[in-house]
């Protein structure tokens, strides 16, 4: 298991995060704490795998704890979690080694991309002692997260489009509904709805009509 610690001032927030991350398979909260004292306290007691950082505490700043950890040398991943949208945190952040930014407010697909990326490179480095070029250049491609390109048309997010593709693979082909999606992701009808149209479009699944003897018809799906 992935040993996080949140690092959040806002309780709300602080828990928010926390259920995101008991939602993804393969992780475990450490601790969630409010301000760097206390996560330098737990870090010294028991070096975690992954630190969600927010960038903004009460007279403090995240950034100036990413720097810390890297003066210390101490071998923990993190990840921002901020409303700072400024190029020049995002370059300051990235050029001390924070493996992504998520920038508030974030969907949990994205939050779900961002933990499912550092545990693939996570897994990979504990699987091998040394790596081959193709493999490192495909390892560092998947991590790899373009801010400018999170939409795939005006609405629909590509993280979201991946995790509703990837459902639809565990049907093998066998027919699903709009309502069955929305319940296994946790995501609403209308939105998975969208994004099957979208699917339909291009020619990734099919889209049946079944009327019943009373009301509306009923619409399934089937991988092409």
């Amino acid at each position: 298991m992935i040993e996080v610690i949140i690092v959040e001032d806002d309780p709300m927030v602080r828990e928010i995060n926390t259920k995101f991350l008991n939602r993804i398979e393969g992780f475990r909260l450490y601790r969630a704490v409010s301000n760097l004292e206390d996560a330098k306290k737990f870090i010294i007691a028991k070096k975690p795998d992954l630190i969600l950082l927010d960038v903004y505490l009460p007279k403090e700043n995240g950034i100036d704890f990413l720097k810390w950890i890297r003066r210390q040398a101490i071998g923990i991943d993190i990840i921002l979690i901020t409303a700072d949208k400024s190029m020049e945190r995002i370059q300051e952040a990235l050029r001390y080694g924070a493996v992504d930014y998520l920038i508030k407010p974030f969907s949990f697909e994205r939050f779900k991309e961002s933990l499912l990326q550092f545990k693939n490179r996570y897994d990979q480095f504990k699987k091998y002692e040394v790596m081959e070029q193709n493999d490192l250049d495909r390892l560092i491609s998947c991590a790899s997260v373009s801010p400018n390109e999170d939409e795939i048309e005006k609405g629909l997010n590509k993280y979201t489009y991946r995790s509703i593709w990837e459902e639809i693979g565990k049907w093998n082909h066998e027919e699903f509904t709009a309502e069955k999606l929305a319940e296994k992701l946790g995501i609403a009808r209308v939105t998975v709805r969208r994004y099957l149209e979208y699917m339909e479009r291009e020619d990734k699944v099919e889209k049946l009509v079944e009327y019943g003897k009373v009301g509306r018809p009923q619409y399934k799906y089937h991988e092409i």
